[in-house]
């Protein structure tokens, strides 16, 4: 069995040859190729494209195409895969994506073929949750804002809004999933009164990490203090947090997101923010990254910006390379996988 590795300027192939030659041994052979754009700036654009028109919109090294030919498992992190792949690689059992996105991958073109897609959960979970918690922080506690205008000369005591304290505030979560969870866990320390929305987890789950769970979403946007989002973003759910929610928030409340920011109609956010209807926003995500020199957020002083890097830490990658590791042993050994997301069809090649 042949193993592609397809790595990035994020997730290095080198470095998942050797976590899977560590999870398997000699049992497969592993090759290594290189998808990347000219920086990490082009490899944002590429990725952002393929999140909005899917992998077929970005142009597949032939590098890679003719890697693939041979290959039985082709683990990828944000490389394209679209449908030309799997025309031309005929062997092709399994497409394994080292994170929990896999707008890069044509699903529907891999079941039809009969291949088997998975992606790898919760590898970036911790180090998100712990952005999530800073960002809270930052924007509450001015401390971005507070270290620009000591660089800029100043002596900075007043800012847009009041500081306030975390601890006993009420924090609202959207989503439950992995970051949640670990966010929950983080915030124990606060002693915070923890909303919980998320249709998809029930009540038993979301008390056991301390927590409250609602049926309204607007309930979060009416009660909490912080409303933190980490719902995964879906077709379904696009800009689905709007005006109408930001309306019921608290003036003296604050809107995280480091998930994604088309589940957000930015432009209402920033109505919102400019108006002074909420204290602030902190943001990891934007709808174009990076912000252009002229964008209208760089000027609001009341949020604090971030360029995407909520799961960029050493332990972020070690982790994805050995959850790719234990996924590709687990479809050598069985056929199947825990996490798969599709349903192939059988002997359609």
């Amino acid at each position: 069995m042949e193993v592609l590795a397809v790595g990035d300027r994020f997730v290095p192939a080198g470095r998942i040859r050797e976590a899977i030659k560590e999870e398997l041994g000699e049992r497969v052979r592993v090759r290594e190729v290189l998808w990347s754009g000219d920086s990490t700036e082009e490899q944002h654009r590429l990725q952002q494209i393929m999140e909005k028109k899917g992998p077929g919109a970005v142009p597949v090294p032939d590098a890679v195409i003719q890697a693939a030919k041979s290959a039985g498992i082709l683990v990828v992190h944000f490389a394209p895969v679209p449908e030309v792949i799997f025309g031309v690689a005929p062997g092709l059992r399994a497409v394994v994506v080292a994170r929990a996105g896999y707008e890069n991958v044509d699903v529907e073109a891999a079941s039809r073929r009969g291949v088997v897609v998975a992606n790898v959960e919760g590898r970036n979970a911790p180090a998100v949750a712990e952005q999530a918690l800073g960002l809270m922080l930052a924007e509450a506690r001015d401390l971005a804002r507070a270290d620009a205008g000591i660089r800029a000369g100043g002596w900075p005591k007043e800012f847009p809004s009041p500081a306030r304290e975390l601890g006993r505030s009420t924090v609202g979560l959207i989503g439950f999933g992995y970051v949640a969870r670990e966010l929950a866990l983080r915030l124990s320390g606060f002693r915070v009164r923890l909303l919980v929305y998320d249709p998809y987890v029930d009540e038993e789950t979301v008390s056991s990490f301390g927590g409250e769970k609602v049926g309204k979403l607007e309930t979060i946007f009416r009660e909490s203090d912080f409303v933190s989002l980490h719902a995964r973003l879906t077709p379904e759910n696009g800009r689905f947090i709007g005006r109408e929610h930001f309306e019921l928030m608290k003036p003296t409340a604050y809107f995280i997101n480091n998930a994604r920011s088309r589940m957000v109609r930015y432009d209402e956010l920033y109505e919102a923010l400019a108006e002074r209807r909420i204290a602030g926003a902190a943001l990891d995500v934007h709808d174009e990254e990076p912000l252009p020199s002229g964008s209208p957020w760089r000027s609001l002083e009341n949020v604090t910006l971030t360029p995407h890097i909520a799961g960029a830490t050493p332990e972020t990658k070690e982790r994805t390379v050995r959850l790719v590791a234990r996924a590709v042993r687990e479809l050598l050994e069985t056929g199947n996988c825990s996490t798969v997301v599709n349903v192939p069809s059988s002997g359609k090649r």
